[in-house]
């Protein structure tokens, strides 16, 4: 029996559901519904994207490409890095069972996308775009050393088929990795984001861009301040043209600790104006790493970050 058919059923009826029934939002100004008739979410705000990764909502119990996008609805967010881990769960792949080695459950996978039908990926990201949530981005765990060639090639037409104009992924650790991934991104013409963690460097991605004009920059704000370097502004205005989006977060200096935005020292208030003032057109990722406090979510949470956002931007 086709699996690929079933998951692509299971996806529509689960929907399907979730139209037919009632949504719990919280209650906020910003919270609404698509299903209810409520105006689609809006996180466009002095000509700044206010997006998400989906990475922001790995504390919910329910991870599936739907529940994510329900996710972003709430938190009014109409724009999304969607990662993954809930894509494939939503189109279908296989799951690891009792007593599989890591290395078979690669080839498994492996072979799942190197042949699963990007209909699935269509119609994701097709529910995305209707309920006002285009992806932007996608991000797979694929661009390892030990992925094959046919999975780095399945996460570039996935992200076609998605609606997204990039794929991210963690920054390789050697140059030949960034040669063989940039190739083929040159082959499907789509720009891939390399997000760094605290070895970023302000020449960290020279030699990247260097082997193809696909290789780019996934910045992320909180990682780079944490690895000491205090040209945050300089950076994005020498390599705006290359950065595919950016992720939002707050970090202390000295590979501190992830803070409530405002709390540490990264400088997103200067981030986000210098956006607002040069008209760039990468959206502005949150990317939810702190502590939840007690009695809140994630959920919560992002629309915190949004509103802190949305405040630096509409003043």
């Amino acid at each position: 029996m086709n699996t690929n058919h079933l998951s692509r059923r299971r996806f529509i009826g689960s929907s399907a559901v979730a139209a037919a029934g009632t949504l719990i939002l919280p209650k906020t100004s910003f919270a609404k519904s698509f299903f209810s008739g409520a105006d689609k979410p809006n996180s466009l705000v002095g000509g700044v994207l206010i997006g998400v990764t989906t990475y922001s909502y790995g504390h919910m119990k329910n991870v599936t490409a739907e529940d994510m996008l329900q996710y972003c609805i709430q938190d009014n967010i109409s724009g999304v890095e969607l990662r993954g881990d809930a894509t494939e769960l939503s189109a279908g792949a296989p799951k690891r069972v009792a007593g599989q080695s890591g290395a078979d459950f690669g080839k498994a996978m492996a072979q799942w996308r190197a042949t699963v039908s990007m209909d699935i990926f269509k119609e994701i990201g097709k529910k995305y775009k209707d309920a006002g949530v285009p992806i932007y981005a996608y991000k797979p765990v694929v661009f390892g050393v030990n992925n094959t060639d046919e999975e780095i090639e399945y996460a570039f037409n996935a992200a076609k088929a998605l609606g997204a104009s990039h794929c991210n992924c963690e920054m390789p650790e050697s140059d030949a990795q960034t040669k063989r991934i940039g190739d083929i991104a040159t082959k499907h013409k789509m720009r891939v984001g390399y997000h760094a963690h605290t070895q970023a460097t302000p020449t960290l991605w020279d030699t990247a861009m260097s082997q193809s004009d696909y290789n780019c920059i996934n910045l992320d704000i909180g990682h780079y301040i944490a690895g000491n370097n205090t040209n945050t502004v300089e950076f994005i205005e020498k390599n705006h043209a290359r950065i595919t989006s950016m992720h939002i977060k707050d970090r202390k200096v000295n590979n501190g600790p992830n803070t409530e935005w405002g709390q540490g020292d990264t400088p997103i208030k200067d981030v986000l104006l210098l956006m607002k003032k040069n008209h760039y057109k990468f959206p502005a990722t949150i990317e939810l790493e702190y502590k939840i406090p007690a009695g809140s979510d994630d959920v919560k949470e992002v629309l915190k970050c949004r509103d802190y956002a949305a405040a630096i931007l509409s003043a």
